[in-house]
């Protein structure tokens, strides 16, 4: 069976993007027909200055949204990153293998990096060096596919490298995997600014819905999110870009089509009005579901203490080999080499 992993990051509350973008695909698709893995990427949280009690909650929140959208742990694995010690302990490793040209080369450490320096702090070096750890959680699992957006291409390729190369300088250990850009999933871009992506990471704002929201700060939000000149309801992502948003947004939540659903409306305020409605249906079961996973924490509990077990003996096989071929003495005491 084809092995799939995605990871989310606990540095920012989930938003509709996630959902639309993401994790509805892992909820109806990919733990269907895959063996698939769904992993709280905490340790990549550390890159950045953060506040250690902030990340502990947002780990927690990222578990149990994943949960109530429907992640069911009898058909896949749900886990914390950092509860598996593979994905460091593999890390290493692939940083002997990558070059320091190729991390810098990174689009989103530069970026990022950039960022970093304009607010006067420092970069860290986990910053630079952490596509390497994204590469060993891929690595790790023999994993076939990852399921990204278009901004995280450029990792892939870096974790196929990776593995190319451990592969050729040390005898055949990791799957190669392949990058899949799924054509069902949403882009959703930021209610306010509808040239950026909705991103969880800036973490306020009028235009980001949270998955969390209520109702009529949903319908708040989107009654007033940007549109374009004119008057005419056109579908134009390019051109009118605010309006194609919610157009994307209205048929993502509805299973229709945004060019369609263009015909329909005569009014930005009645186009608005269903594209509310629509993401408030579309929220109102995982937000039920997570007040009740809440009022449950040994439930979450037991599925990520379960996901790490059951991942880490996944792992565990795949990163103890590529100990070995790397030329790392086993800690086995039957070592089984003569001197």
């Amino acid at each position: 069976m084809t092995r799939v992993f995605s990871g989310i990051k606990p540095t920012g509350h989930l938003t509709l993007g996630n959902y639309l973008g993401a994790m509805r695909r892992w909820v109806q698709v990919d733990q269907h027909r895959a063996d698939a893995l769904f992993c709280i990427v905490d340790l990549h949280a550390l890159t950045v200055e953060h506040d250690p009690a902030r990340v502990w909650r947002l780990s927690r929140q990222a578990a149990t949204l994943l949960l109530a959208a429907g992640l069911d742990p009898t058909l896949c694995t749900v886990f914390v990153q950092s509860h598996v010690d593979e994905h460091a302990r593999l890390s290493y490793l692939l940083e002997c293998v990558a070059t320091d040209g190729e991390m810098r080369r990174m689009i989103q450490y530069k970026e990022k990096a950039a960022r970093e320096r304009e607010r006067g702090g420092s970069v860290r070096l986990s910053l630079l060096t952490y596509p390497v750890l994204m590469a060993a959680d891929i690595l790790a699992y023999g994993t076939d596919e990852v399921p990204v957006g278009d901004d995280q291409t450029q990792h892939v390729e870096l974790t196929r490298d990776l593995a190319v190369r451990f592969n050729q300088r040390y005898g055949t250990t990791f799957v190669v995997p392949r990058a899949t850009h799924p054509a069902v999933a949403a882009r959703v871009m930021n209610l306010q600014d509808p040239t950026s992506k909705m991103g969880k990471s800036e973490d306020v704002g009028p235009g980001i819905v949270y998955l969390l929201d209520e109702p009529d700060v949903v319908r708040k939000k989107i009654m007033r999110a940007v549109t374009d000149s004119g008057r005419d309801v056109v579908y134009d992502r390019e051109g009118r870009p605010g309006l194609a948003n919610l157009l994307e947004i209205l048929a993502a939540c509805t299973g229709g089509n945004p060019e369609d659903l263009s015909g329909v409306y005569e009014s930005y305020g009645s186009l608005k009005k269903d594209t509310a409605d629509a993401v408030v249906e579309v929220l109102r079961p995982v937000q039920e579901r997570h007040r009740e996973l809440c009022a449950d924490a040994g439930y979450v509990e037991g599925v990520l203490r379960n996901g790490a077990e059951r991942a880490r003996a996944m792992a565990r096989p795949t990163v103890d080999a590529a100990y070995r071929a790397i030329g790392l003495l086993p800690a086995s005491a039957d070592i089984g080499v003569s001197v």
